[in-house]
């Protein structure tokens, strides 16, 4: 069965769904094994590592890009405290050797 078993007043319960509230993900720069917790932290990062904000008029994303021959392109939301588990791994997937996404 997939899921976790909750045990709570005695009794036990399967989740499907378990809770993330314990669990947070955090994207963590390897060369210092500094954790990044802000856009102007993640684009210094980023920029010393050849990549560049990507001009784009959305109110809800920033975007990063390698080169103008680069196909690769980073999408974060605007607002950081919407990073989610899913943006760090195509950070760290795109940023090999760069960034790694660990559990707190």
């Amino acid at each position: 069965m997939a899921g976790i078993w909750i045990f709570k007043d005695g009794g036990s319960q399967l989740s499907q769904r378990p809770k993330e509230a314990g669990r947070r993900t955090k994207l963590i720069y390897s060369p210092t094994n500094e954790v990044i917790t802000s856009h102007e932290i993640l684009e210094e990062k980023l920029r010393a590592h050849g990549w560049v904000r990507y001009p784009l008029n959305d109110p809800d994303l920033i975007q990063f890009h390698q080169s103008p021959s680069s196909v690769l392109l980073i999408s974060v939301p605007r607002d950081f405290s919407k990073m989610r588990s899913m943006h760090m791994y195509d950070i760290a997937v795109k940023t090999r050797h760069v960034f790694v996404v660990r559990d707190a």
